[in-house]
């Protein structure tokens, strides 16, 4: 055996995840709001960037009207959007602020008020600029609220903390008692259960843990009812008390909850002593307690789906497919402003960083560019194939995969699924995120033929609201069913599709329905 050197060339291909790369497939699988904290980093660090506030209403963009924006000597480039877009629907007016509406309002105001009668406020009726003020301020003395808006009003709301001092400095006199209770009102959860150690409590604060446990008798007379319980079952029994109905009676279906949960109501009644009329209104009461006295308070705004693409049916019968201008950053480059300071740079150090900011700027318009036309070309294909259901309803969803969307636009199978990942749809049917069209399928008796999975958990939903107290449907009785309606499923899919939309097996159902609950 003869060891030799020798030169040789080789030519092959091979994928090279730059950082760039990697970024941009990074955006592609950011929800809108991740994706506008992003942009709004990259603006505040790269000087050439800018943020396009030409259009501020924003409006869908499809894929058949194109802007007709044309890059000029004193304008910046064109920005993400318009590249990201093949075209742009008409724009809303927005009505210009009417200055006039001040001083009309401010004349109306004077005119009306009666010149004998002295201000409400300290001296005379406030003059011409403190009218203009007040108009120019939206309150205009016509509201209570001070012009606040609904989210200012729900944030003034007393808090559960607030109205739980303002009862712990009246009822409780005693100093050591108070500090104990300021101490338990720390220890509450957001649903209103305490969650302190008496032990450790006790410790810290050198008192018994008696005192603690009497303290805590006097917080449980406190509003709302049910505060400062340790478990539901606690929780429960003080909103009875503070109605009078905790009864022996309700006291035994209090402490087997259990039972209630199974809808064991045979066991109930012999426990509780009580017949079933006594039994549902019993359970009746049960249900009209909250479980969660404290979610009533500390109200937290809530933050509404704002679809990232809408499909709406033409006139001619097809469906359109718009992305959402709102959710999409408008972002364009400086060329000005860059060639304006690429002509002072002189030294090398800073040459580099004023190309390493205009490439890196170039790059995340054309990487929201092709974010855009990725999630345009996704959804169309998944309206084109989810027609039926867009048209008739989730029983007519059908199965889709990944795979199928992907070979139909010809990409690759793992940007379909970042495409639509934290991606929402809305139509006429509502809002829907992208990933829930993507669905298993389940063979029909018929050759050739399947079913959405989630059509088909529809179709259970349907059989057993369906259902009365005598004709309650087993997990047999609904493959049955199921079968005649051209499903092959097997009994241990319908149990798992009941569980998974935590519907009671037919023996609690029938139980339930005897007893008219």
């Amino acid at each position: 055996m003869v060891v030799t050197q020798r030169l040789e060339l080789r030519q092959g291909q091979s994928l090279v995840m730059t950082p760039q790369l990697q970024q941009a497939i990074k955006l592609l699988q950011l929800s809108h709001l991740d994706l506008a904290v992003y942009v709004e980093r990259e603006l505040e660090q790269n000087p050439l960037l800018e943020r396009d506030e030409s259009d501020v209403d924003g409006g869908a963009a499809s894929a058949e009207e194109a802007p007709q924006r044309r890059d000029g000597d004193d304008e910046p480039s064109a920005d993400s959007l318009d590249q990201a877009i093949a075209e742009t629907l008409p724009t809303r007016d927005q009505a210009p602020l009417d200055t006039d509406f001040a001083d009309d309002y401010t004349n109306d105001a004077a005119a009306d008020w009666p010149e004998d009668r002295p201000g409400d406020w300290p001296g005379d009726w406030p003059g011409e600029g403190a009218t203009r003020s007040l108009a120019k301020s939206g309150g205009g003395g016509r509201d209570n609220d001070g012009g606040m808006g609904a989210d200012q009003r729900l944030s003034s709301e007393r808090s559960l903390r607030d109205l739980l001092l303002e009862q712990l400095h009246v009822d409780l006199h005693d100093p050591t008692d108070r500090i104990i209770g300021l101490h338990l009102i720390d220890h509450l959860d957001e649903a209103g259960y305490l969650m302190a150690d008496f032990a450790a409590l006790a410790d810290m604060l050198g008192c018994e843990v008696a005192r603690i446990e009497a303290t805590l008798e006097h917080l449980h007379r406190f509003e709302p009812s049910g505060v400062f319980a340790r478990n539901l079952r606690e929780c429960l029994a003080l909103q009875l008390a503070d109605r009078d109905r905790l009864d022996p009676a309700m006291a035994q279906l209090i402490e087997n909850l259990d039972l209630l949960a199974r809808r064991d109501f045979a066991a109930l009644k012999r426990r509780c002593r009580v017949d079933d009329d006594d039994l549902a209104d019993m359970i009746a009461e049960i249900r009209a307690l909250d479980p969660k006295p404290a979610l009533a308070f500390d109200h937290k705004m809530a933050e509404p789906v704002v679809p990232d693409v809408f499909v709406r049916r033409r006139a001619k019968g097809d469906w359109l497919v718009e992305l959402n201008g709102e959710t999409l950053p408008r972002v364009l480059v400086n060329h000005r402003y860059y060639a304006r300071v690429s002509a002072k740079a002189h030294d090398k150090r800073a040459r580099d960083y004023v190309s390493e900011c205009f490439q890196s700027a170039n790059w995340l318009v054309k990487a929201l560019h092709q974010r855009a036309t990725t999630i345009l070309k996704v959804t169309e294909e998944i309206v084109r194939q989810q027609e039926a259901f867009l048209e008739r309803g989730v029983q007519f969803l059908r199965p889709m995969t990944l795979r199928q969307i992907a070979e139909a636009i010809e990409m690759h199978e793992s940007t379909v699924s970042r495409v639509t990942s934290n991606k929402y749809l809305s139509c006429p049917r509502g809002i829907y995120e992208l990933k829930y069209f993507f669905t298993s399928s389940i063979s029909g008796v018929a050759d050739g033929v399947t079913h959405s999975a989630e059509a088909v958990r529809q179709r259970i939903k349907g059989l057993i609201d369906g259902e009365t107290a005598h004709s309650v449907l087993s997990d047999d009785g609904l493959v049955e069913c199921l079968r005649q309606d051209g499903i092959d499923i097997a009994r241990r899919t319908v149990a798992k599709y009941r569980e998974a939309m935590r519907i009671p097996s037919s023996v609690q159902r029938r139980r339930e329905k005897a007893a008219g609950l």
